[in-house]
């Protein structure tokens, strides 16, 4: 009896095609995870050493938690999705704010408590799937795509909007030039070649950016061979009922987001998430700010850009992320390899990161294909939740964190500065009030038996 061939989530690669698929996924999520211990540690004044510190155990952890959310371990964790994790940019105002007040170590113990307020949250979030239907999701990806082409824009142009070199000819130039790469590779290419499209964009980007000037390898020879923190490098834990509390509301923000992107991966490979595979992928999600705060690190998420990735490739076995999460491990304890693809300049990644995140505003723009909008409130709903959901991204400063709200409380800043959270919680609830709360005047309660 002939055996039936796995599903292509579970199906394997040849060892080439694996690693070079994995460190693609790796090449496009590197920077977006390495922003976040690199935006806290300036705004901390954290010397040089220490920021590399963080650097290295953010990506130790991210490997950590990218290798659960594909390989999984038992019914406990792991969505068994091509799902990569890193750190999510939901933290960087409220790690800032608590560092200030209380301290690394209240920083890292309300991270503790929040990885274990997501573990025991994960499953009753998950069973809300159902009021994520295509309106919600399509909306929330929609934003999570074009949001994102802010930071995208800024590893281009460059994160300062007043420096001399801001938005210089040659970073535009570079950038565009690997857009116009990934356009010719993936009409020309085909089969395998074509997968790694990106990749090849990437390395070419990297070639004519050298000698351009673009790229700073000195950091190579500075950097050590091994190298990884002790847990709990600034000291034993503490536990401020203000700073657990926000790092809570975080994590509630990083399950609303890693739902999305979840259900997305779900669709895009032909295995629908059901409400345990969520709560696996969520509870990996706790888990990750458990790690981090031991480790130094900081709470990961599910990565849009390679939502964004798999939507365009079509690759859906989830042992290429496995992959990456072994390349990031490597990558989190040889702090010289680290260094070394930290050379590839911002342009050059950019130019990737773009496309990658518009793929996401497309998969957005799909699942809003399967609502109905006749004769109905379904298209008011996404209306406000995009007007309202995406001003944030129009007001950040130079380090791309909004500040529309800056002048509200920072329990609210946590929720509303972040254009993804706030359009989640619009499309939620307007979702809830015209398709699931009934007015005593409608002709369809009035006209039921």
């Amino acid at each position: 009896m002939t055996k039936p061939a796995p599903h292509p989530v579970d199906a394997g690669l040849p060892a080439g095609r694996l690693l070079l698929l994995g460190l693609q996924h790796m090449a496009i999520m590197y920077t977006g995870s390495v922003a976040v211990p690199l935006i806290v540690g300036s705004a901390l004044k954290l010397d040089a050493a220490t920021i590399a510190l963080l650097v290295n155990a953010d990506l130790f952890v991210a490997g950590i938690a990218t290798l659960v959310q594909a390989i999984g371990i038992g019914k406990l964790v792991g969505v068994r999705l091509p799902v990569v994790a890193g750190a999510t940019f939901t933290v960087v105002n409220p790690m800032i704010l608590i560092a200030s007040q209380y301290g690394l170590t209240a920083v890292y113990g309300s991270m503790i408590a929040s990885g274990v307020f997501g573990l025991l949250l994960a499953r009753p979030f998950a069973k809300m799937l159902r009021f994520f239907p295509p309106l919600v999701s399509g909306t929330l990806l929609l934003v999570i795509g074009v949001s994102l082409l802010g930071p995208g824009a800024a590893m281009i142009a460059g994160h300062d909007t007043g420096a001399p070199d801001y938005a210089a000819p040659v970073n535009l130039a570079v950038a565009f030039g690997v857009v116009v790469l990934i356009v010719v590779f993936t009409r020309v290419l085909r089969g395998f070649v074509a997968q790694i499209a990106p990749l090849l964009a990437l390395a070419l980007g990297l070639v004519a950016a050298i000698p351009l000037g673009l790229t700073q390898f000195g950091g190579v020879g500075q950097a050590h061979w091994f190298g990884l923190a002790a847990p709990l490098h600034f000291g034993a834990p503490t536990f401020p009922i203000a700073a657990v509390l926000s790092m809570c509301v975080v994590m509630l923000v990083t399950f609303t987001e890693s739902t999305a992107d979840i259900v997305a991966v779900g669709e895009i490979t032909g295995r629908p998430a059901s409400d345990a595979d969520v709560a696996r992928g969520l509870a990996t999600d706790g888990l990750s700010a458990i790690l981090g705060g031991f480790m130094n690190s900081f709470p990961d998420t599910a990565f849009a850009q390679n939502v964004g990735l798999v939507q365009m490739t079509r690759v859906r076995s989830r042992w290429v992320v496995a992959v990456t999460g072994g390349l990031l491990l490597v990558m989190g304890l040889v702090p010289k390899v680290g260094a070394a693809i930290a050379a590839i300049p911002e342009p050059v990644v950019g130019g990737v990161a773009v496309v990658m995140f518009a793929m996401v505003a497309v998969v957005g723009v799909q699942n809003l294909k399967k609502v109905e909008f006749a004769g109905n409130h379904n298209s008011f709903v996404v209306a406000v939740s995009l007007g309202v959901g995406l001003l944030p991204a129009f007001a950040t400063n130079p380090f791309g964190t909004s500040i529309f709200f800056q002048h509200f409380p920072a329990w609210l800043q946590t929720i509303c500065g972040s254009p993804i959270t706030l359009t989640a919680i619009l499309a939620f609830v307007l979702n809830l009030v015209f398709n699931h709360l009934r007015r005593r005047d409608d002709p369809d309660l009035l006209a039921a038996p």
